[in-house]
């Protein structure tokens, strides 16, 4: 499984799925500052899932028309640790009732998730 880890998800994050041996890019290292657009772009082309904390990425699948296969997942939490995204992440990969690709998944704690299919 390939990821595209927004600017705003967290570092420490990102290396712990790099450490269990995901295929992980991150705006911060390749494409500081690159629009939101441009981040689904991307993911499209590379066939990978974003991660992200921006609700904007919503409004650009559902109203804009963007449709990254490989799906998005949105962060809602309110008080994290940096590291605690990344575990949320293996977390839902390892779980039965979960199914990423294809889906916008709005995660807002360890235990609560709802997900959207992507038209």
């Amino acid at each position: 499984m390939k990821f595209l880890a927004n600017e705003n998800f967290p570092g420490p994050s990102v290396q712990k799925l790099r450490a269990n041996g995901f295929d992980v890019r991150y705006n911060c290292e390749d494409f500081p500052s690159i629009s939101d657009k441009a981040v689904l772009e991307l993911a499209i082309l590379e066939k990978r899932t974003v991660l992200t904390h921006d609700r904007d990425y919503g409004e650009l699948v559902f109203r804009y028309g963007f449709r990254p296969e490989k799906g998005v997942v949105y962060f809602r939490l309110e008080d994290y640790l940096p590291h605690e995204p990344g575990e949320i992440t293996l977390r839902l990969l390892s779980s039965n009732d979960f199914q990423m690709l294809g889906f916008f998944t709005v995660v807002d704690g360890w235990d609560n998730m709802r997900q959207r299919k992507i038209p």
